[in-house]
């Protein structure tokens, strides 16, 4: 939607965590005499706005916040608000409901690179803003990964690349795509959002469903699920089918850092500089001077003979089974488990029994669901590993440092989301890599 036509609207904010105080802060500098409704359902949410801007505001707050879209013209939907709400649906089929990110495709002045993917997508998005950079372009890093975007539209250039992190609530319901789209996995996540994988599979889609001759796509070819929606897009096609030889390419023989699905993520940022023009020794730099994000199999170090990884990112099945990839069979110690979104963990059972991993330490409630899988697949209790019921992440490293052999590796790459016992991801691999420290100085 143009800003222009929400000059006469009324317009309600549904979601007012970060993203719905940016699309608050960027209306109330464009229409300054404007009142706008905020819907949510947590009633302390006022505190965010200052004093001076409340008297702009018509609060819709607490369990009946969904009442008042009925009231609006326009509803700008932040992603965590659940779309099958009954209210949210009906609005969805009036037409209401746009998004920041839509927005902000509809608005800027410059081109957007998009990236998405069940996993991989921050890392993927802050290598081709480093590749960027270091060719000496003028670009932001927006969406998840950056800042809130629709403050940038206000002083947006021609010249500027944007790229932006896309998840799969950003995406839903998206009619338009952007310039450069990179397309990076498909596994079953976030099924307590969706109806089903199916709904999943269709959000992730609108990253390339209305690109045109005149765009990019690149994607993975090794994903089944990429490969058939990248056959519908009209864009450029760039398939990355071996990562190896895109590095190779740009003369890098080795990933140089833990995990070799990192490639995949390398091969798309090269990929990114190579269609702006960046040469080659540039993206190489930009590539040796990368730094991995945090909690995604970051070395916390070795203590006391054991060396400790921290891969809290870890929230499906398919992560944990590519870190034990990654790091092979010095891995003795695998801690597990967390919130239950329903996923299938036969696969990653086979793989713990197949690298012969010593012990699990089990978070509830997934950490019982894969000790399930495990003893139906084990032939006989010789093949089973030591396992470990904890509660608190204290416990679990206590516990891994009483029965990892020296030499060896413990790796925190729990397969399933933090919710329940942990704020997110972070608290849980920070809380990891402070009791690692704590132990690990003791006598």
């Amino acid at each position: 939607m143009k800003v222009e036509k929400l000059k006469n609207k009324k317009i309600l904010i549904l979601g007012f965590g970060k993203e719905g105080k940016d699309t608050f802060e960027f209306l109330s500098k464009i229409f300054p005499e404007k009142t706008f409704g905020i819907a949510d359902k947590n009633e302390n949410c006022r505190l965010q706005i200052e004093d001076c801007k409340l008297k702009k505001v018509k609060w819709h707050l607490g369990k009946n916040y969904l009442r008042a879209l009925k009231n609006y013209d326009v509803i700008i939907k932040s992603p965590a608000v659940p779309i099958h709400l009954p209210q949210v649906e009906r609005a969805f089929k009036e037409g209401k409901i746009t998004s920041q990110t839509e927005i902000f495709f509809e608005n800027c002045k410059g081109k957007i690179v998009g990236v998405t993917g069940t996993k991989g997508k921050s890392t993927t998005a802050s290598l081709i803003y480093k590749v960027l950079k270091e060719g000496g372009l003028n670009v932001k890093l927006a969406g998840n990964i950056g800042k809130p975007v629709l403050n940038y539209l206000i002083s947006s250039k021609e010249n500027e690349i944007f790229v932006y992190e896309l998840s799969s609530h950003q995406l839903y319901n998206l009619k338009i795509s952007p310039h450069i789209a990179v397309f990076l996995n498909i596994y079953p996540e976030h099924l307590d959002y969706y109806k089903d994988f199916n709904e999943y599979l269709m959000a992730k889609a609108n990253i390339t469903l209305w690109q045109t001759k005149n765009d990019f796509l690149i994607y993975n070819f090794r994903d089944k699920n990429v490969r058939e929606i990248a056959k519908k897009s009209r864009a450029k096609k760039i398939p990355i089918k071996d990562y190896s030889n895109v590095l190779k390419n740009i003369g890098i023989k080795k990933i140089p850092f833990y995990g070799d699905f990192y490639g995949l993520n390398i091969a798309c940022a090269i990929k990114v500089g190579e269609i702006f023009g960046i040469k080659r020794e540039k993206i190489k730099k930009a590539i040796e001077k990368f730094k991995p994000l945090p909690h995604r199999l970051e070395y916390v170090g070795k203590f006391k003979g054991i060396e400790f990884f921290n891969d809290s990112l870890s929230t499906i099945p398919q992560t944990t089974i590519a870190a034990l990839n990654s790091l092979g069979k010095k891995v003795q110690t695998l801690i597990l488990g967390g919130y239950d979104r329903g996923l299938d963990f036969k696969e990653l059972a086979k793989k713990i029994l197949k690298r012969n991993v010593k012990n699990l330490i089990l978070f509830p409630t997934t950490g019982e669901k894969i000790w399930k899988e495990i003893l139906n697949l084990a032939k006989d209790n010789s093949q089973l590993p030591k396992s470990v019921l904890v509660q608190n992440m204290r416990d679990a490293v206590k516990v891994a440092f009483e029965i990892t052999e020296k030499g060896k590796i413990c790796l925190l790459s729990p397969a399933s989301p933090s919710f329940g016992i942990f704020r997110d991801y972070k608290e849980r691999g920070d809380l990891f890599k402070k009791y690692v420290k704590y132990y690990g100085k003791r006598t």
